[in-house]
């Protein structure tokens, strides 16, 4: 018997019906009386039980059986109490920490001080901290969430953290740090290291050690694990596997049969030199490539629930803490999108929600969390109906920070001012909390929204609440892209970033003060050239000159480019280490004829010139 194969599967169910009973435990807690929510949670439980008990996962099944007991009480009172809801809560936390065990095939942590437990956990530690201990007087080894956040002037981050995680271990074991210690050496650095540190020497000595670092701008002992951790680790958990439709596994088989089909038949019409049956059976072979193509997209697609699903809970614990009254509504959750897109959106989600929650809404409010689909793009918005972003306090506090000047920041348009609050260590919170206030939020979202090859945008009104999107493609792996030429160059642009091309006259271009401009179905479109911004050669004047119109920053502009070369479906690869960090490039992809194409995100190559207001 392979027992990986089935532990493999009993971690995809489990982690399933864990995260049934998360969802559906928010839903009885605004229903009590739920019936059908309190068998429904009832049957998770029990489902967890036989399959750990299947694969003799005691503690596992121990802890599922504790919890079905409990939920059995629910059903023969009709209700469940706000208190055993926390309880359930802190039981279904517990059981993904021992799925993590079984992940990392280590023995299962003891759940025994859980069920022996009769109150709730916040409790537990009161009990636990009276009883009298021979060895109470030895030092206790604490687990501390260290997270250090270092400061804008320093301009290589990577050897700075490296330093700092050295100098941590100095304290005690290191359990984990985000990034790794082999991530900042491959290039993969934020301004923001977080380390678990397990040690015997109190917060208040290693704060006042870290505090002689002049490079660091902040350092926080946090009380517990970020909300945005647990989800991403509940999302790692549940994309180890995938479930396919046999229907769509029938049609890959079928596919596969044609293709094989279509392989004898271009060797034989090759060896007989007939070329009308080489071009017939390469326009067959192109039509089951896209349809294989399409295929695979459908195996990689899943519903945006896979990751709103769990914001509930975020919404419930962030509530908790701030004392505030919030409620959460989800529409669209039925779109798709690769995988891939799904796994980086935990994050930017959780920020945004947080931000919403935090800044935004100031006693009781709603957030909305909507996603609809455009032509080949996924947009999601996250929207409150609190106090709004204040574009005038944005615009001192951008002063204050020196990232652009008093006479900039008077011409500029508020929404070119709200996109500053992406900026690394920006924020207006008069005061750092638990969840919000240190600047890392929005810029995090940022970061996350472009490596994707999408775009963020923020609009808000004063009093009437902000409104964050979106705008994401389908697939970050093959994409179609307009091809370019400039400066000899090849180049490629994502269609869904692509408003339009044209081809204009040069007496059609106008001026617009020092800008040129030219007039688009009674728009006035800037333009910009692509060779100024890659710092190539200024090229002999073209007529008639080419433009792609697309979209930076939220404006409508004309690039200028030598040549409109077509459009092309692609295989895009991340660029390696350290050519990842070049800005201006989201990847590569080498064409049917050897020739290497870059993928342009002029937003990140624009970001320091508009910082600047150039």
């Amino acid at each position: 018997m392979d027992i990986e194969k089935y532990r493999k599967m009993f971690l995809s169910e489990a982690a399933e019906h864990l995260q049934n009973m998360a969802d559906q435990l928010i839903v009885v807690e605004a229903d009590p009386e739920d019936r059908a929510g309190i068998d429904a949670l009832f049957r998770e439980a029990h489902s967890i039980k036989g399959m750990a008990a299947t694969m003799s996962f005691d503690a596992t099944a121990r802890l599922a059986h504790h919890l079905e007991d409990r939920l059995s009480d629910c059903r023969d009172q009709g209700c469940v109490s706000g208190e055993l809801i926390d309880r359930l809560l802190a039981g279904v936390d517990l059981l993904e920490d021992l799925l993590e065990d079984i992940r990392d095939q280590q023995p299962e942590r003891d759940v025994d001080a859980f069920i022996d437990a009769k109150q709730p956990i916040p409790e537990l530690e009161e009990v636990v901290v009276v009883e009298e201990e021979p060895i109470a007087a030895e030092p206790v080894k604490e687990s501390l969430l260290v997270r250090l956040l270092l400061a804008d002037t320093i301009t290589t981050p990577g050897p700075r953290l490296l330093v700092l995680l050295k100098h941590l271990s100095r304290f005690g074991k290191i359990l984990q740090s985000t990034p790794s210690e082999e991530q900042i050496i491959q290039g993969e650095v934020t301004r923001q290291l977080q380390v678990r540190l397990v040690t015997e020497v109190s917060a208040e000595e290693i704060l006042q050690q870290l505090q002689s670092y002049g490079e660091l701008a902040e350092v926080v002992f946090p009380a517990e694990e970020p909300v945005a951790e647990k989800m991403r680790k509940q999302s790692s958990s549940s994309s180890a596997t995938v479930r396919v439709d046999t229907d769509l596994l029938d049609r890959f088989i079928n596919l596969t049969g044609e293709l094989i089909t279509n392989r004898y038949t271009l060797q034989s019409a090759a060896g007989e030199k007939s070329w009308s049956e080489v071009n017939e059976g390469l326009g067959q072979l192109a039509r089951l490539v896209k349809d294989l193509h399409h295929q695979v997209l459908k195996v990689r697609m899943m519903p945006l629930q896979s990751v709103t699903g769990r914001l509930p809970r975020a919404v419930r614990e962030l509530c908790q803490s701030s004392g505030k009254e919030v409620k959460l509504e989800v529409e669209g959750a039925t779109i798709e999108l690769d995988r891939a897109i799904l796994e980086e959106l935990t994050d930017p989600l959780t920020h945004m929600l947080r931000n919403a929650i935090d800044h935004g809404i100031e006693e009781q409010g709603r957030v909305q969390i909507k996603a609809w689909r455009e032509r080949d793009q996924v947009l999601i918005q996250v929207a409150d109906d609190g106090r709004g972003i204040d574009p005038e306090q944005v615009r001192q506090r951008a002063v204050e920070r020196d990232l652009i000047n008093s006479t900039q920041a008077q011409a500029m348009r508020d929404y070119d001012v709200l996109q500053l609050i992406c900026q690394p260590g920006f924020s207006t919170a008069e005061q750092v909390t638990e969840t919000s206030g240190r600047g890392v939020g929005m810029d995090v979202v940022k970061t996350a929204v472009e490596k994707l090859g999408g775009v963020l945008l923020i609009d808000s009104t004063l009093g009437e609440g902000a409104r964050i999107t979106m705008k994401l493609p389908l697939s970050v792996a093959i994409i179609r892209v307009l091809l370019i030429d400039c400066a000899g160059s090849l180049l490629g642009m994502p269609i869904t970033r692509v408003l339009q091309t044209v081809e204009v006259a040069p007496e059609e271009v106008q001026t617009s003060g020092k800008q040129l401009v030219i007039s688009l179905h009674g728009e006035l479109v800037p333009l910009l050239s692509l060779r100024k911004i890659l710092q190539q050669s200024k090229g002999s004047p073209k007529n008639p000159i080419a433009l792609v119109i697309t979209e930076i920053f939220g404006r409508k502009v004309g690039l200028v480019v030598d040549r409109l070369l077509g459009q092309q479906e692609v295989f895009v690869q991340a660029l390696p280490s350290p050519f990842d960090r070049l800005k201006g490039t989201n990847g590569g992809a080498i064409l049917g004829d050897g020739r290497i194409m870059f993928l342009l995100d002029l937003q990140s190559k624009l970001e320091k010139r508009r910082a600047k207001g150039t």
